[in-house]
């Protein structure tokens, strides 16, 4: 979640969303997202809406924050009424979730399935860096009906953790991953950053090695970007740090996909591999795949039917107004049929089961077929999809897709 809000219309205060648009509710894949906003310290490469007690300053704390969330819950019960569906995902994301303590994220839980009930199966995630989770509250989260650990390894070797600021230490990921396999997740992640000024290609593979062998069912890596207004982009613009190389980064993605893919982790998006359809993290296939979600928590990004909107970014002014009995909600945006249908090609053309010709129109499909002549995909099914260099070029692909 972003430290900057978007552009847009004013919300209503009692969040109630135009007509019509809870007509389809229930026909897709229905997520709630809690942003739990709090962090011990910043990373200087992060940009996302966290705060440090530091930072918070005469906000309020952390230790109101449960209640707030619960009262959001109650909101979107209102707002969506009797049209709400079960929950089939739900996903606290951060800042660091496990910085509360267990019993307060199963309070959250509790909140969530009580409003809205949790759909047979349904996928129950945390992020967690891996310092702050232990043996005992891996299980109690997962006695309290989490099914899902995603942990912020990032990389393996000291001097990448320096320079990403990372607080712990380089085996501590893999051992957090352990911890979770016998608390009984069945589903671990790990999150790599690959690019890192001064990482080298043994560095990267050595990243790698470890968080396969700390032994998850599913990997994302993501490219370092240099975010304005952070202290890594201080550090590049000053000339203390080089900028990250396109082409060490498209190496990387390179490697990562053979050694992942080597291990038996297929990707499933560009950025995620997963060892089984079952371990690939549902929630964010929602995202992907055009479904509906609630986002709880300052600064959280909602979308139903066509809507999206996003919460003021201060957890002060968050819990002010929900305790005033208003919506936190910032602003928010109508998609109209052009937007959402560019936003379906941007999305899933990064799916391993790729786009739907039919959502092109007929420029686009010549565009495709020279996409596939190029090397750049695949046309089979009916569908198009990205080969390895592709994926590389995605956003380049995109635009030929819509121009």
């Amino acid at each position: 979640m972003s430290a900057r809000l978007p552009d847009g219309d004013p919300a209503p205060a009692d969040g109630a969303l135009p007509e019509g648009t809870l007509d389809s509710l229930g026909t897709r894949p229905f997520g709630i997202y809690v942003h739990v906003p709090f962090c011990a310290t910043r990373c200087g490469y992060c940009d996302f809406n966290t705060y440090t007690a530091e930072e918070l300053g005469g906000g309020r704390s952390r230790a109101g924050y449960v209640a707030a969330a619960i009262a959001e819950l109650a909101l979107a019960r209102r707002v969506l009424g009797d049209a709400a569906p079960p929950v089939d995902t739900a996903f606290f994301g951060g800042g660091t979730p496990t910085l509360l303590a267990p019993e307060e994220l199963a309070a959250i839980l509790r909140a969530i399935e009580g409003t809205f009930g949790l759909a047979p199966g349904a996928e129950v995630s945390t992020e967690a860096n891996p310092e702050s989770v232990t043996p005992a509250s891996l299980a109690a989260l997962r006695a309290a009906g989490f099914t899902r650990v995603s942990l912020g390894m990032q990389s393996a070797v000291p001097h990448v953790l320096a320079t990403l600021e990372r607080t712990h230490t380089p085996g501590r990921a893999g051992a957090a991953a352990a911890e979770a396999r016998a608390a009984g997740f069945e589903h671990v992640s790990l999150d790599l950053i690959y690019g890192t000024p001064g990482e080298r290609d043994e560095d990267w593979r050595a990243s790698l090695e470890a968080a396969l062998a700390a032994r998850p069912d599913h990997v994302s890596a993501y490219a370092l970007i240099v975010e304005p207004g952070t202290r890594l982009a201080a550090q590049v613009r000053h000339g203390a740090l080089p900028a990250p190389d396109d082409d060490a980064l498209a190496d990387r993605y390179e490697v990562a996909d053979a050694v992942l893919g080597g291990a038996g982790l297929a990707w499933y998006e560009i950025s995620n591999w997963a060892a089984s359809d079952a371990a690939r993290c549902h929630h964010n296939l929602g995202y992907w795949r055009g479904g509906d979600w609630w986002g709880v928590g300052p600064g959280a990004h909602s979308h139903v039917g066509g809507v999206r909107w996003w919460n003021v970014l201060h957890p002060s002014a968050y819990a002010d107004r929900l305790a005033a009995g208003a919506s936190p909600a910032a602003g928010r945006e109508l998609l109209n049929d052009a937007t959402r249908r560019l936003e379906r090609i941007m999305l899933e053309l990064r799916l391993a089961d790729g786009l739907s010709l039919d959502v092109l129109d007929d420029a686009g499909r010549a565009a495709a077929t020279e996409a596939a002549a190029d090397g750049l995909a695949t046309l089979a099914g009916g569908r198009v999809r990205l080969t390895l260099r592709g994926r590389l070029l995605a956003d380049a692909v995109v635009r030929t897709l819509t121009a």
